[in-house]
């Protein structure tokens, strides 16, 4: 029997909506990676863009465990000398919460041009407010983990 790898034309896309209410910010951001791959469908193919988009709301709702607030950073370095920045995270969250989340799916997806490609199927919002209504996403609720 064959194996068949799937291309990205073979694949029928869905739209999925996620309220980040309460959610914790690296348990939420592994299961939207998963979706985004398409790890969750039984037609992964690695090399191929299967996963679907997904919509998340309340951005700013997201939880840190832990002192994760005070203690975590993010670091970056844009290779010029004494260009080495970091922010914490409790200021992270109050700015820009949306990208707080980017930064934590992205860090969870293969280091490729794959990736990048499926990242541009990620749309976070800070409020309940999204501008993708015509697409129907279907609400998903994830799996409760216990905090």
């Amino acid at each position: 029997m064959k194996t068949k790898m799937l291309t990205k034309a073979d694949v029928a896309k869905k739209w999925y909506l996620i309220d980040a209410n309460g959610l914790v910010l690296g348990r939420l951001a592994s299961q939207v990676a998963n979706i985004l791959r398409g790890k969750d469908k039984p037609s992964y193919t690695p090399n191929a863009d299967t996963g679907d988009y997904v919509i998340v709301i309340n951005a700013d709702k997201i939880v840190l465990t832990g002192n994760k607030l005070e203690q975590k950073y993010h670091f970056t370095h844009t290779a010029y000398t004494g260009n080495y920045k970091q922010v914490q995270y409790k200021k992270l969250m109050e700015e820009n919460s949306p990208e707080a989340l980017r930064l934590a799916v992205k860090g969870m997806m293969p280091k490729n041009n794959l990736s990048r490609q499926m990242m541009k199927k990620l749309f976070i919002y800070k409020d309940e407010n999204y501008v993708q209504t015509a697409q129907k996403p279907e609400k998903l609720v994830l799996k409760e983990i216990v905090k």
